[in-house]
């Protein structure tokens, strides 16, 4: 599997904190902290079914292509706004 279906050891850290423990098909360890690295999908499902956060990114013909509907800042690529959204997801549900 591609490193890029995987989210960042950062954010695998921060949903470690948020209560991620489910099996996941890679792992990181940085300076004697194994994380459980999820997919991008495992990510969302996680936030929906835990958090009950909803999230989407939607195509647009513009200045920037991809939106994340829980922000108001465009991105150039679809995995900068998947990135960008997970980032958000963690931050709403830490505030929780």
């Amino acid at each position: 599997m591609n490193i890029k279906e995987y989210i960042p050891f950062e954010q695998a850290l921060e949903m470690k904190e948020l209560g991620f423990n489910e099996d996941a098909f890679g792992y990181l360890a940085i300076e004697g902290t194994s994380v459980q690295l999820p997919l991008y999908q495992q990510a969302f499902r996680f936030f929906r079914e835990k958090y009950n956060l909803h999230s989407h990114i939607e195509y647009s013909k513009g200045f920037y292509e991809y939106w994340i509907l829980l922000d108001v800042i465009g991105y150039d690529t679809y995995e900068e706004a998947e990135l960008a959204c997970i980032k958000k997801l963690i931050e709403i549900a830490k505030n929780r």
